[in-house]
């Protein structure tokens, strides 16, 4: 599946500084945060109120299939990660096997965002001819990803739903 019309997915590399435990439906997504793990696509802005709803009534269905293993768990995590010259970025994300000091790969699509652990060598200076000599294959990992949170968010039954959870932790996660 390819990235939706006229989404275009951009991967930085940082360092996670920070890390700490949110409730995610308390609105603890501060300002200039992107929301990423599954939920960034689970959300709605600018829809339909049907298609709000329907968000809503699928995205309930897949938290609580991504979440199984944690019986439901509203908890998540926000990650500050410094991107260097780039500045700092908040995320805030179902994923919680992140650490501070892990380099991490930022990829964003629109207003939503996946990190995903990558070797350290990543974030060195020194290597950036080497990373961005790479970059073409990173985006396509990032948009691979993706199309595998899309389908989380097109799914209309239990078993795509778990299709989708599977593809999502093989294509999204370290």
């Amino acid at each position: 599946m390819a990235q939706r019309a006229g989404q275009s997915v951009s991967v930085q590399y940082g360092v996670v500084k920070a890390g700490k435990e949110v409730d995610l439906k308390s609105g603890a997504v501060p300002a200039g945060a992107v929301v990423g793990g599954s939920l960034g696509l689970l959300s709605a802005k600018g829809k339909s109120s049907s298609k709000k709803a329907r968000n809503a009534i699928i995205g309930t269905i897949a938290g609580s299939a991504i979440a199984s293993g944690s019986q439901g768990s509203t908890r998540g995590m926000l990650y500050e990660v410094d991107m260097g010259s780039a500045g700092l970025v908040q995320v805030v994300t179902d994923q919680r096997e992140i650490r501070t000091g892990d380099c991490v790969a930022v990829e964003k699509a629109g207003d939503t965002a996946n990190l995903r652990r990558v070797s350290s060598a990543y974030c060195e200076p020194k290597n950036a001819a080497a990373v961005s000599s790479v970059a073409e294959e990173s985006r396509e990992e990032a948009q691979e990803c993706l199309a595998a949170k899309q389908q989380l968010v097109e799914a209309t039954s239990m078993e795509a739903l778990e299709l989708a959870k599977v593809k999502i932790e093989l294509m999204c996660d370290d």
